[in-house]
């Protein structure tokens, strides 16, 4: 008789495919925002227009959901490399190849069209865009903040797990967890609210939070553990947000909200990034594969990085030469041209970045991180190579 464990696939396999549909998941949301509710939230509309509009402001959530995979992919990825020759070489080498290309195109693209200023563009090209205020400096491309958070990850976390035991790197993610809520209680009272959501040091528990999870399946965490893991994180999750609602904890606008909303977020996406790896080993993996959302997540980073400068010259042609076609309270159907007319460029662009500009690059991983252990491959290895568009993020 056939046992129940073999009805299953492991949860961390050299290639996870699920993970490209969350992916596509996340940076759906992110795009939705930009197209719909950061442009024209201030629109009046009535019925299913007023209620979609409202529904888009949330895609902001996509960052979030980002970070968690991110921290879960690359600490499986350092996890699993620890013992291999060329630890740091092979791990730098080949996220400089992944990342830095297609971003530093970007860079030049917005000083070509004069869509940020120099300051802004220098600071982001050392990867500080996420701390321009501290620098009184406008961030004229809001999706470059969160990829200097990732960056900053990806500087200091590979010598952490290189250096700890796997006890003690568990030790440090969750006293991550718990210090991050403390820091942000104390720069609210003290009145520093715009970093809450985009300084390293006050969202960092999103990637430790991943971390966590990357550490934990590789343990002897049965399944079953697993899944009521995820069931309480999920149910926990919301629970809690129902019942902190009333008090805040859905806005950073109050104390409890400010210092646990990004802790609650973090909890529910640890929950569905856990439950799309137990369906995605399971009979019921076609529920978590869905073609376009796997497209989408194949083309994620580029799209994350393009997506706002298409619209954003969308609108700038439509000013100068179609006045017409701009959105108003009486002309949803605009909103849904641009939508569909820009987005369709950003996803074709990306598409093209991807298959001919940055594939380029990433078969020159292996050569350039070492030609002696070319041989080598990192696991998971498919899913190495687009860790998110965080690699990119909103």
């Amino acid at each position: 008789m056939e046992s129940v464990s073999a009805k299953f696939d492991p949860l961390i396999r050299p290639v996870m495919p699920e993970l490209d549909s969350v992916r596509g998941i996340a940076v759906t949301g992110v795009v939705l925002l930009h197209a719909f509710f950061t442009q024209y939230g201030s629109l009046h509309f009535s019925g299913m227009p007023q209620l979609f509009l409202r529904a888009t402001l949330y895609g902001w959530l996509g960052v979030n959901l980002f970070f968690v995979l991110s921290g879960f992919l690359i600490t499986g990825i350092l996890l699993d490399s620890r013992e291999k020759p060329q630890y740091f070489r092979r791990f730098y080498t080949r996220r400089a190849l992944r990342i830095l290309p297609a971003y530093y195109l970007l860079l030049i693209l917005l000083a070509l069209l004069h869509q940020a200023s120099s300051a802004f563009l220098g600071l982001s090209f050392v990867y500080l865009a996420n701390v321009t205020g501290l620098f009184g400096i406008f961030a004229d491309y809001p999706p470059l903040w969160s990829l200097a958070v990732e960056e900053h990850f990806y500087i200091f976390w590979p010598a952490f797990v290189y250096k700890l035991t796997r006890r003690r790197l568990m030790i440090v993610t969750i006293a991550i967890c718990l210090l991050e809520p403390v820091l942000r209680a104390i720069s609210f009272r003290l009145g520093h609210i715009d970093g809450l959501g985009s300084y390293t040091w006050l969202v960092a528990d999103g990637l430790a939070t991943g971390s966590l999870l990357a550490i934990l399946l590789r343990t002897s965490a049965s399944r079953k553990m697993i899944a009521v893991l995820s069931g309480t994180l999920l149910v926990g999750g919301f629970t809690v947000a129902g019942v902190g609602r009333p008090f805040g904890i859905l806005t950073r606008e109050r104390m409890l909200g400010a210092v646990f909303q990004e802790t609650l977020i973090d909890m529910v996406f640890a929950g569905f990034l856990l439950l799309v790896l137990l369906l995605g080993t399971s009979a019921a993996r076609r529920y978590v594969n869905n073609s376009v959302l796997r497209f989408l997540g194949y083309i994620s980073y580029g799209l994350y990085l393009i997506h706002q400068l298409v619209f954003w010259n969308y609108d700038k042609l439509c000013r100068n030469f179609w006045p017409s076609l701009q959105p108003t309270s009486d002309h949803f159907g605009l909103i849904v041209l641009r939508f569909v007319v820009a987005g369709g460029i950003a996803i074709g662009v990306s598409y093209l970045s991807r298959k001919y500009f940055e594939e380029k690059f990433l078969r020159l991983k292996d050569r350039f991180a070492s030609a002696k252990h070319a041989e080598l491959s990192l696991a998971p290895r498919v899913n190495e190579e687009e860790t998110s568009p965080q690699e990119a993020s909103a």
